[in-house]
């Protein structure tokens, strides 16, 4: 006889649990409902109900797929961002909680309305989540990986954003096209790992997500000197730019911005007390 949701949930969280995997619990009920395609409160009503051999078939490749340190989003190829289901693959990072700083410092500059320019864009998240908070605002998107701005456009079709958003395949350490013109926020999460860390990143990070979304280059603030150098005649009077950056880099690109002729407003920390987001205008 087969197994019952209830059974099967509890085997499932069994496995993750003995592989060491942290937030079992959790991730037991995301890959139940997924492979089984319920919500939770239909995983719950349905709990003494038998699972088809279909199903637990479908499970069981999940959970072999988790136990392999495929992170859980990119098996059910979606996470949440800001309170909003985005879509991910393999050619996108996954949106982390540390980045929802720099989309809240986005949403905040906006004010009522505006230009935004999101570089590096990956899956979207930043400035789509921005705009969708502030409905007077437009946003460009632009990354120069085709497939990852694929991604982005369906992102905005889900959101109901394509027509407040615009999405070009440029390369963020090049000078942008005139034709873009100004933007009143400028937002960026771009690669920031320094090239010699790569290797030495978490298996579930470094053997699933796109590098190219990762390198920043030898010492990690490559992208940093792009924008100081590239960036001005984008923003307008009063505009605001702001970029994330890994841990223990905020000063260093401070610096960077500063010595460029940006001036530095503010440096804001993350919930864990880092410094995650380097704020700056012309002004």
């Amino acid at each position: 006889m087969s197994a019952t949701y209830h059974e099967l949930l509890l085997d499932t969280r069994r496995r993750l649990e003995q592989a060491g995997v942290s937030g079992a619990q959790i991730e037991a009920r995301f890959i139940v409902c997924h492979a089984c395609g319920k919500s939770r409160d239909e995983l719950v009503r349905d709990a003494q109900l038998h699972v088809t051999a279909e199903k637990m078939a479908a499970v069981d490749e999940l959970v072999t797929r988790r136990l392999s340190d495929e992170p859980l989003a990119y098996i059910l190829g979606e996470w949440e961002f800001m309170g909003r289901t985005i879509e991910v693959t393999r050619d996108t990072l996954i949106p982390r909680s540390d980045t929802e700083i720099l989309c809240e410092q986005a949403i905040d500059a906006l004010g009522e309305g505006g230009r935004l320019l999101d570089l590096c864009c990956g899956s979207g998240c930043v400035g789509l989540c921005a705009i969708a908070e502030v409905k007077n605002a437009t946003a460009v998107l632009c990354d120069l990986v085709k497939p990852t701005l694929a991604v982005a456009r369906r992102n905005a079709r889900k959101l109901g954003l394509s027509a407040r958003a615009l999405f070009v395949g440029e390369d963020a350490t090049l000078p942008l096209p005139e034709a873009l013109g100004k933007f009143d926020v400028i937002v960026s999460n771009p690669p920031y790992i320094p090239h010699g860390d790569l290797e030495s990143l978490d298996r579930s990070v470094r053997g699933y997500e796109p590098m190219a979304a990762l390198d920043g280059g030898d010492d990690g603030l490559d992208f940093y000197r792009a924008f100081a150098r590239n960036l001005k005649r984008c923003l307008n009077d009063g505009g605001r730019a702001m970029f994330e950056v890994g841990a223990g880099q905020a000063r260093a690109v401070a610096d960077i911005l500063a010595r460029a002729g940006w001036t530095v407003d503010e440096i804001v920390r993350d919930l864990a007390g880092i410094e995650r987001v380097v704020k700056c205008g012309l002004d």
